[in-house]
């Protein structure tokens, strides 16, 4: 279709043309995303087996003393001045070595079965008590055997990089170069290596906070902790795709697969509906305080501002109160002859329609500051040109303002979907997944999606199996659903637009 024949389209048939265009190039973009992922792992591998030849080569090619730093850490450096570096790495060696003897291959060695021995009681001969034998305990086999490995990781790279930092002092000694001494290489890391010094403490706090934690969620997933497997009382162990099998077993009735199907699709409705009413609304409102005919301006703004100040989770909470069957809103309701309604104890259809405008309500807001400074940065030259050409008030909308908005906010609307996606707040501080009538949900009430279901099945039920399952597979569905609906925006593929 021609740019001409698309401006003569109806706005319905825009909007037609639009959404089949997404889908057609949807196929095209998951098999880009897949593909970028094969190559990633592609490259991955390619980069491992590039290492590994060089860390053979190097042992081939370089001289005693090279040969000797694959046995002793920092050996190529002793000898060749660089003392400091040299005793860097002999101690990086000397810290792995005690940590493992002392510590980490007492865990590591249990990794596999995540440990044999359970706590039990035994009664004392001499005083006739029972008295507790601790046994293994699965939960730090798994945590402390995670970071063994990860540690085990980060020395590889250490001793591979000493291995090449004692084969390029060799090379630059044959060539009639100095090698550089600590001080200078600690002087070279606050001027042309600076961004390795200021990025070496975050990336050390994103391994140990993020990384750590996300590696060992990820691995409990692969095993049976649940309440019947809890330690430090009970062994759990290793199941590999049981978890995953159960959460995607179809069956009739209650189940973990009927509940996570009934979530995952109200999940989804949730996000759209938490989304796009926010936006719309919040962007009819900023179009109303941006007019020119509309006075005060700044204190509209500033009482949005005001309602931002408050917490959250307080709004939240308040609401709660004030929606119960004996509360304020019901009050008001009886007193104008009106009867009170179940805004949160009712029936499914009452209780959802009641999250989404209470979302509205605190999510608006924050819509209408961000939409509120992208519209009084669209130029007022393409609106003069629109009305010179007799374009209405609602040409205008559709053909300047409308388009330049979701140029502008895609990025903000995708993270505000997946944001609703993980929307534990409104959801859990206001109805807290309930009602709980419907017998088939399992731990889960109607209004429950999937990160408010998890939370509860970690809580409440100690399903920790079931939660990670459930967590890896929301991460899946909104990393996927983010870049692929990212890239295939105008705000990616053709970012000189709008500017």
């Amino acid at each position: 279709m021609t740019f001409i024949e698309y401006k003569a389209l109806s706005p319905a048939d825009k909007a037609k043309y639009k959404i089949s265009e997404f889908f057609s190039r949807l196929p095209g973009a998951l098999g880009k995303f897949f593909s970028a992922i094969g190559k990633f792992f592609s490259n991955l591998i390619k980069w491992i087996i590039t290492g590994i030849k060089g860390y053979g080569s190097r042992f081939a090619n370089g001289d005693m003393a090279t040969k000797v730093s694959y046995l002793i850490m920092g050996f190529g450096n002793f000898t060749r001045g660089q003392v400091g570096k040299g005793l860097v790495f002999l101690g990086a060696e000397v810290l792995y070595i005690i940590y493992m003897a002392s510590f980490g291959i007492q865990y590591l060695s249990r990794f596999g079965t995540l440990g044999t021995q359970e706590t039990y009681k035994v009664k004392d001969a001499t005083t006739g008590r029972m008295v507790t034998v601790f046994g293994d305990n699965s939960m730090l086999i798994l945590l402390y055997g995670v970071m063994t490995i990860l540690i085990t990781i980060v020395f590889i790279g250490v001793y591979v990089a000493n291995t090449k930092s004692a084969y390029d002092c060799e090379q630059r000694i044959k060539e009639g170069k100095r090698n550089m001494t600590l001080k200078e290489e600690i002087a070279d890391l606050m001027d042309s290596k600076f961004h390795v010094t200021m990025l070496a403490l975050p990336v050390l706090l994103i391994a140990i906070f993020t990384i750590l934690p996300l590696v060992f969620m990820i691995c409990i997933a692969f095993t049976n902790y649940n309440k019947e497997h809890n330690p430090p009382g009970k062994l759990f162990d290793w199941v590999g795709l049981e978890t995953f099998r159960e959460v995607f077993k179809m069956s009739e009735g209650a189940g973990k697969a009927h509940t996570f199907a009934e979530l995952a699709k109200w999940t989804i409705i949730w996000a759209i509906f938490a989304t796009f009413s926010n936006y719309i609304v919040g962007m009819i409102l900023a179009l109303m305080i941006n007019k020119k005919s509309i006075k005060l301006k700044a204190l509209w703004r500033t009482l949005f501002v005001i309602t931002i100040a408050v917490p959250q989770f307080v709004s939240l909470l308040l609401m709660n109160q004030m929606l119960q069957y004996n509360g304020v809103v019901n009050v008001i309701l009886q007193h104008i002859g009106l009867n009170p309604v179940h805004f949160i104890d009712g029936t499914r259809l009452t209780a959802r329609i009641t999250i989404i405008v209470i979302n509205m309500w605190v999510g608006v807001p924050y819509t209408i500051l961000q939409t509120s400074g992208i519209l009084m940065n669209i130029p007022e030259d393409l609106y003069e040109s629109a009305r010179i050409d007799g374009a209405t008030p609602v040409v205008q909308f559709f053909e300047i303002t409308l388009p330049y908005m979701l140029f502008v906010t895609t990025p903000y609307l995708i993270q505000s979907f997946v944001g609703n996606i993980n929307n534990f707040n409104v959801i859990y501080l206001l109805t807290k997944g309930g009602p709980t009538k419907d017998a088939t949900l399992y731990q889960a009430g109607e209004t429950d999606i999937l990160v408010t279901w998890l939370f509860k099945l970690t809580l409440d039920n100690n399903d920790y199996n079931t939660a990670a399952a459930v967590g890896i597979l929301v991460f899946i569905v909104c990393a996927t659903l983010s870049l692929i609906t990212f890239n295939l925006s105008k705000s990616s593929r053709n970012e000189e637009e709008f500017s």
